[in-house]
């Protein structure tokens, strides 16, 4: 039925515009989206050779224990999120988590996904981390808990800020609701920059007891140059 419907509705693809059949993206953009498959620092998840932990990471941990990302974040990945945010083009969720259920099953007793404060969830209509984090939860056989993390600061767009002001944007901006005394927590989001918003997450976790924050993330922000 699948291939029958390809053949009558043929989709194209997002990056190239070739035809893609019922996928998102054709072959030959799926194999070569930027960043797939290369080694990363295990922290903060930038590309980094034979997967050492990097520099910026050795000289000052971040709250948070492990990281990891599918892709960079770089045309057709950034163009894809965008779209899914603002479009809700719902579609490149889907292989989204394909692609980040690739990574091995992380060691956990938690899955979050990264908030949005109220108002911008009424603005927007749904939560694109939501949307990744409960089919990976189910993926991973890891209970999800979608409103175990509120947002209580409407904060500024981190991408609208100088990289220096984002760590103070986001600080106090997250409440725990429910106990994560003693449990290992991911946390899905859709993009990392800086890094500050889910440094600042992992802080509140651990805060109140969480042994371990790791992040499951679409795309990597690639480091400056």
């Amino acid at each position: 039925m699948g291939c029958a419907l390809d053949a009558i509705l043929p989709q194209q693809c997002f990056a190239c515009g070739a035809g893609s059949g019922g996928g998102v993206l054709c072959d030959d953009c799926r194999a070569e989206l930027p960043g797939r498959g290369r080694a990363r620092c295990p922290v903060c998840a930038i590309e980094q050779h034979q997967g050492l932990i990097c520099g910026a990471c050795l000289s000052a941990q971040p709250p948070f224990d492990a990281s990891r990302a599918a892709f960079d974040y770089a045309f057709p990945t950034d163009r894809m999120v965008q779209a899914l945010k603002y479009a809700h083009r719902l579609s490149l969720s889907r292989l989204f988590v394909e692609l980040m259920a690739e990574a091995p099953c992380p060691q956990a007793d938690l899955v979050v996904p990264m908030p949005l404060h109220p108002a911008r969830l009424r603005l927007r209509g749904f939560n694109q981390a939501a949307e990744l984090a409960r089919p990976l939860a189910a993926a991973w056989g890891i209970p999800l808990r979608l409103d175990g993390i509120v947002r209580d600061l409407d904060t500024h767009p981190q991408a609208a800020l100088p990289w220096k002001a984002r760590a103070g944007n986001v600080r106090g901006a997250f409440r725990v609701r429910g106990s994560v005394e003693g449990l290992r927590v991911v946390v899905v989001d859709d993009v990392m920059t800086t890094g500050e918003t889910l440094a600042e997450l992992a802080r509140t976790l651990k805060a109140v007891g969480a042994a371990s924050v790791e992040n499951r993330i679409v795309a990597r922000t690639p480091a400056p140059g």
